[in-house]
């Protein structure tokens, strides 16, 4: 573990650390996750900080209608992180609440350790309500959310400060939630500097400590808190005498924040980058697009065709692209073997029967108006023509909705709906409660990953990375890391591709679209083994070399963390 000038501290709201662990919701932790394991393993002076989440995201049931209850996550703490002595204070509505740390060690194969500080509230001494503060992620209201994000940044900085890290070379922000890390930076700098408040001065000083990564293009994604309740509870007037700073169309907005006190920011794909520039156009944004871990998503029997072909890849990613020269026959049985393992799962989970030979479709996202996961059924007499003349198929589902998203409920339900009415010709099944294990079945068993967001709403997307390390191709919307990773017929199939003049296309169009790339294009291909596995192959070296964290760390490393 690593305390010098060089550490780099990573802050996100959430954080994949493990199956066990359920401190994430989907794409964001899972990607914060990712990037812990390739900075271990690139043996980078790393520390992170996130919250503990004792209730987690949450346990999701799903009826025979579809319709989603949610539980809270139960967990052993103990079992899977180790407490820590120290505790510190943060100010709510001028109280003071507890915080304390527990530390998980993220750990590379060769033993290098990058400690993860997961922050708690839950201690006897604090109030009933403010025990809960960390119980739940995502959970609450506004109140409780800029409650947490008081914890997460400013009981942050301070739990490293307590923890020995003096010299932290750059604070890098994982999405807006860790914006007020920025603002105890500024009070550090202020008293350094022996003043009472600081000034412009200090912005300055603080802007070339920090790093930020903005994730979504979706406005409903970018939290802001209005400023009545910003002054209840932070206390601060400082802040509204910097409102050019702090404050944005009249609230606090943690994007902002984060834009106006970080000297580098970036986008998470080429595409995202532009998008965010056309956003937010006052400001400089780079992008540096997402990959995944390796070693963590190629599945066990790809992992032994790699270690017998390609020796070394998960020390050198890029090696993956020697995948050209392994024979048909062997990448077909290694993708064959966790199809079947994928199948046997969900036919004991549903009891759907489904087949082993017939084109398998994934589509696995977070349950939600603009990811459009029932574009494929938006006629169901030309789906079903489609399939009668090209070939079978069947659909995996799977992803939650937020618990406060009812459109994203409806969504659920409207798959389960089609489910009944299509199930003399199409089998279709909704896996609950997607998780961790869930995604490594998935992303290895299916023949052909599908992604269907409306332009241009998908920052990046990397359930299609995981994918393409085990030969999955993508057949998708051009939206996202897919417009740098498609190859048309060589990687993967893209469709909607057709906007003029800046005008959107709509549902109607994309869904034609997708059914006439189906019918002419992809399950002629998947029916065809030789030229199906052709693509399978250049999946793997051309996307599964490329879009990796290997990749992106040593891009942050060179554009952000060390210049």
């Amino acid at each position: 573990m690593i305390k010098d000038s060089e550490t780099i501290a990573y802050f996100s709201m959430e954080i994949a650390l493990e199956e066990g662990i359920p401190t994430y919701s989907g794409g964001l932790g899972i990607l914060a996750g990712d990037m812990l394991r390739s900075a271990a393993d690139l043996k980078l002076p790393f520390v992170a900080v996130t919250l503990l989440y004792r209730k987690g995201y949450f346990y999701q049931k799903l009826d025979a209608q579809g319709n989603q209850s949610e539980m809270p996550v139960e967990w052993v703490v103990s079992d899977f992180v180790q407490e820590l002595p120290s505790h510190v204070e943060v100010s709510v509505e001028g109280r003071k609440i507890q915080v304390k740390a527990w530390q998980y060690l993220m750990k590379s194969k060769e033993g290098y350790s990058i400690p993860v500080y997961l922050l708690d509230t839950d201690l006897p001494e604090n109030s009933e309500w403010d025990r809960t503060l960390t119980h739940f992620l995502y959970g609450g209201d506004q109140y409780y959310r800029f409650c947490q994000e008081i914890i997460l940044g400013i009981g942050g900085v301070r739990i490293l400060r307590a923890l020995g890290y003096d010299q932290i070379r750059r604070f890098h922000m994982n999405e807006g939630h860790a914006s007020l890390l920025a603002l105890e930076l500024l009070d550090e700098a202020a008293r350094q500097a022996n003043k009472k408040v600081f000034t412009h001065e200090e912005v300055e000083i603080v802007k070339k400590q920090c790093i930020f990564t903005t994730h979504t293009p979706v406005v409903a994604g970018h939290d802001k808190f209005p400023l009545d309740m910003v002054k209840k509870v932070l206390q601060r007037e400082e802040i509204f005498d910097m409102k050019e700073v702090f404050c944005c169309e009249g609230v606090l907005n943690m994007t902002f924040l984060a834009l106006n006190l970080s000297h580098y920011v970036n986008g998470v794909a080429k595409r995202h980058g532009e998008i965010s520039r056309l956003m937010f156009a006052k400001y400089t944004i780079d992008s540096i697009t997402n990959g995944v871990h390796a070693a963590t998503w190629v599945s066990p029997s790809f992992q032994e065709l790699y270690d017998r072909h390609i020796p070394g890849w998960r020390e050198d990613n890029f090696s993956l692209r020697s995948a050209l020269s392994i024979p048909n026959l062997e990448i077909w049985n290694a993708h064959f073997t966790q199809k079947k393992l994928l199948i046997e799962y969900v036919n004991q989970e549903t009891n759907e029967g489904l087949d082993f030979d017939v084109l398998t479709i994934g589509f696995a996202r977070r349950s939600a108006t603009y990811k459009r996961g029932g574009l494929l059924f938006h006629d169901i007499m030309k789906l079903k023509e489609l399939v009668n003349k090209a070939g079978r198929i069947q659909i995996i589902y799977a992803g939650k909705a937020h618990p406060q998203d009812q459109p994203g409920k409806d969504a659920i339900q409207y798959i389960f709906q089609i489910k009944e009415l299509l199930k003399q010709s199409i089998k279709i099944v909704y896996l609950e409660n997607y998780d961790f294990e869930i995604a490594q079945k998935m992303i290895s068993g299916v023949d052909i990953w599908l992604n269907t967001p409306q332009i241009p709403m998908e920052a990046s997307g990397t359930s299609g990375m995981k994918a393409a390390l085990n030969g999955i191709p993508m057949l998708s919307i051009p939206d996202g890391w897919w417009i740098e990773g498609c190859i048309e017929k060589i990687t993967g199939w893209t469709f909607g591709e057709n906007l003029k003049n800046g005008t959107t296309n709509t549902d109607t169009s994309d869904a034609n679209a997708l059914y006439d790339k189906l019918q002419n294009v992809v399950i002629p291909t998947f029916y065809d083994r030789d030229r199906f596995i052709n693509v399978m192959r250049h999946c793997i070296a051309l996307n599964g070399s490329f879009f990796n964290t290997q990749r992106m760390l040593q891009q942050y490393v060179t554009k952000a963390y060390f210049l």
